[in-house]
């Protein structure tokens, strides 16, 4: 055996220990870094809280605005007689303000302005006649057509409120003060409405069941001050909230039933949707945050560098496949593709425990990452669910929440009908569209409000 010096051993434990410490600081100075560049939540750091956004360089942000040379405009164009709403003709007087002499017309000089009307509701009394039949002495009463049964304000008023707070996220406390109208009242609107439309959940719910695609995805909410979730199950033509104080799988499960259905629902890798009895595509754009955050994790080992290399591009190459104008035949060819290089990618051995742990995720969900591949209609990221879900993560940053079980039941269907509605109004106002159906309660209250979508 070989002998050893005191004095070299003490040396080289002494540089052990100060390796290690290097090693440590090093990776405290990484993750507060990050922490300094993504926010507390490193890659789920929402977009409002990041403290500094990479693509805001100065040199984009002291860009000018306007099209791009050849592109044709989209500025302020001006109104001809036959399209505007109203002319009103100024005069400059009759004599002049400088010396009082007498004027004669020069010219017109024309400028177009855009104004609004005033939101201030209008008191209006309605005189309904009721009149007698001269020959079988019935009595014949006037209709309104413009307000529901025993309500206080028109249609055309409960429209606006309900597009305005539910649809486009306005607070109902700046509502009541824009319009003049107590906070109770708007409360009492809403729920009136949600009982005429309640209805209409089953019906979204099997047309839901049905689509060919489907989306789902949940965030929180909070419900009378305790902390609860907004679910949504959404397609192009249909729009599914759901105010649940659980994330369970309870609520897809009443969403989606008990029976085998068609088609392929895009989620996330949350466990409640694995129960349904449904095909499943998982969505890249979570996956590829997942490997984006291996590198970021372990920036000096090469063996992540070269693996997340390979694999984050070909995640994004099949995101962006779907909507490149390629034919039929050419998408198939090339997503048949990409989907043989992800799997040979996850396929090769790995040392590192990190990469296996990204491996194992593709490998052991086969069936459930690759169904765009067939089927161009099937995407393989969920966008549309965040994209439909982030005004009402607004309106929760906005309004807290709801104050009670029965604001979450009506903000539920409210909800739904409004949205499923600016799917199909087509190039209508959508506050036009559901006032259209306000009129048609108002003449039968006791219509099928399926009859009445348009």
């Amino acid at each position: 055996m070989g002998s050893y010096c005191e004095g070299c051993f003490k040396k080289q434990l002494k540089i052990d220990q100060l390796l290690e410490e290097n090693r440590l600081l090093k990776a405290r100075l990484r993750y507060r870094e990050r922490k300094e560049n993504e926010g507390f939540f490193g890659t789920s750091t929402p977009s409002s809280k990041v403290p500094f956004k990479s693509d805001a360089d100065e040199e984009k942000t002291n860009q000018k605005g306007g099209a791009l040379t050849g592109h044709p405009g989209h500025g302020r164009g001006s109104h001809r007689e036959d399209t505007a709403d109203e002319i009103i003709t100024i005069d400059a007087g009759e004599r002049c303000p400088e010396c009082g002499g007498e004027l004669s017309l020069k010219e017109i000089r024309k400028r177009t302005v855009i104004e609004s009307e005033s939101v201030k509701p209008k008191k209006i009394l309605y005189k309904l006649q009721h009149k007698v039949c001269q020959r079988c002495s019935k009595v014949i009463r006037a209709r309104l057509s413009s307000v529901l049964p025993k309500s206080l304000y028109g249609n055309q008023l409960t429209s606006q409120l309900s597009v305005m707070h539910y649809f486009h996220g306005v607070p109902m406390g700046r509502i009541a003060e824009m319009f003049g109208i107590n906070l109770g009242s708007i409360v009492n609107i809403f729920h009136r409405l949600s009982r005429y439309f309640a209805p209409v959940m089953e019906i979204l719910k099997e047309q839901y069941r049905l689509a060919i695609v489907k989306h789902a995805d949940e965030t929180g909410w909070r419900i009378d001050g305790q902390n609860g979730y907004v679910w949504l199950f959404c397609t192009s033509k249909v729009s599914l909230f759901c105010f649940e104080e659980t994330r369970s799988a309870r609520v897809p499960r009443d969403i989606f039933g008990q029976e085998e259905l068609p088609g392929v629902l895009v989620v996330d890798r949350y466990s409640a949707y694995s129960k349904i009895k449904v095909q499943i595509q998982y969505c890249y754009a979570h996956l590829l945050r997942e490997v984006e955050k291996l590198e970021k994790d372990f920036p000096d080992n090469e063996e992540v560098k070269c693996f997340v290399s390979v694999l984050a591009p070909l995640l994004s190459e099949a995101m962006h496949l779907r909507g490149q104008p390629i034919s039929g035949e050419e998408y198939y060819l090339r997503a048949r593709e990409i989907q043989q290089k992800i799997i040979e990618t996850n396929r090769n051995p790995a040392q590192h425990l990190g990469i296996r742990a990204i491996q194992d995720i593709f490998n052991s969900n086969e069936d459930r990452l690759y169904h765009w591949v067939n089927n161009r209609e099937v995407p393989p990221d969920n966008n549309r669910a965040e994209r439909e879900l982030r005004p009402t993560v607004i309106a929760r940053k906005v309004s807290f929440g709801t104050s009670s079980d029965a604001g979450s039941k009506t903000r539920s269907i409210l909800m739904s009908v409004l949205h499923t509605l600016n799917k199909c109004k087509g190039n209508q106002s959508l506050e036009i569209v559901f006032k259209n159906i306000l009129d048609k309660l108002a003449i039968n209250p006791k219509a099928n409000i399926a009859s009445l979508f348009p």
